[in-house]
């Protein structure tokens, strides 16, 4: 499971890569502590990429759900620290990544950050991937 602060962008980024990069032997989800919609920025970032996130939805964590997984990354620190405790034997692991959200800017700019977080999260997913399979 992938968490981040409003399952919008960051965490809806790393289900994208890890659905594609672990098509077959993983499960993927993803979570928000207060979830915001999945942003459209976000959307377009990953169809330039190949691939398609427009159908995720942006939830709230599910404890029950979040018992149930073998590993949890989040993706920034407000959810590394506030993410609720889980059972030993469930790794977690941080991987924190910059927020475009928050960019301002001319629209080139914002989409510089968003193509920026991007690639970060590809690169970390793939290692993730690589190192699980």
């Amino acid at each position: 499971m992938f968490l981040c602060t409003g399952n919008s962008c960051r965490s809806q980024i790393a289900e994208g890569f890890a659905c594609e990069y672990g098509k077959g032997f993983i499960e993927t989800y993803s979570a928000g502590l207060t979830p915001a919609g999945v942003n459209p920025r976000a959307v377009s970032v990953m169809k330039e990429a190949g691939i398609d996130i427009s159908n995720q939805k942006s939830e709230a964590i599910d404890e029950d759900l979040l018992k149930q997984m073998d590993i949890i990354v989040t993706l920034c620190g407000h959810a590394e620290a506030l993410c609720p405790s889980t059972p030993p034997g469930i790794k977690r692991i941080h991987m924190p990544v910059d927020d475009p959200v928050g960019t301002i800017g001319s629209e080139d700019e914002i989409m510089t950050a968003f193509r920026r977080a991007r690639d970060e999260i590809k690169e970390k997913i793939s290692v993730l991937i690589k190192a699980i399979h």
